[in-house]
């Protein structure tokens, strides 16, 4: 269940805000020599069966960009495979507001502060590539961004799509046709 609330907030990506993208990866690995990838069977059922549509809108664009960077989506004998994991955090900011106050302590109004609190919760989407035969880890992009609450279904699609787009330019492997 706790994954179906991070799907869906998930599905929630604001617009406005960008994608903030950190990464890291096997400097020694050689990322030439992978052909085929396949996703981990934790991310073919991530979210369960309530969180079908915000998968597929993931798996799709995860192949989408490593299709476009020459590799082939083997299901069973792969070279690469692709792991997802979602984690959203709750977050607030206060702000004070001073209203009134005039004259001295004793003389005079001391005013009102007036503190606001805005809570938002931003998601991060983690993309690991492992060498499926090394069983290692060989890059992992992060990309995270402050989430809206009641976007509709097209707006989902295209922040899930614009989400890992940005994640994979940080990517070795170039799509094809690119420098």
């Amino acid at each position: 269940m706790k994954n179906l609330l991070i799907l869906f907030i998930l599905l929630s990506l604001a617009s406005c805000s960008s994608v903030q993208v950190s990464y890291d990866y096997d400097k020694s690995a050689d990322f030439t020599k992978y052909k085929t990838y396949d996703y981990t069977e934790e991310t073919k059922t991530l979210g369960g069966s309530n969180g079908q549509l915000i998968r597929q809108r993931l798996l799709s664009s995860v192949d989408q960009e490593m299709t476009s960077r020459g590799y082939t989506k083997s299901e069973g004998d792969a070279d690469l495979l692709i792991e997802l994991h979602i984690k959203a955090e709750t977050r607030q900011t206060a702000t004070a507001y001073n209203t009134g106050g005039y004259g001295f302590y004793r003389y005079g109004n001391m005013g009102t502060t007036t503190i606001n609190y805005n809570e938002y919760t931003d998601g991060t989407l983690f993309i690991n590539v492992v060498d499926k035969a090394a069983d290692k880890l060989i890059w992992q992009g992060r990309g995270t961004k402050t989430l809206e609450e009641n976007a509709s279904p097209q707006k989902v699609d295209s922040n899930i799509s614009y989400a890992v787009k940005t994640i994979y330019a940080k990517y070795p492997v170039k799509p094809a046709g690119t420098k």
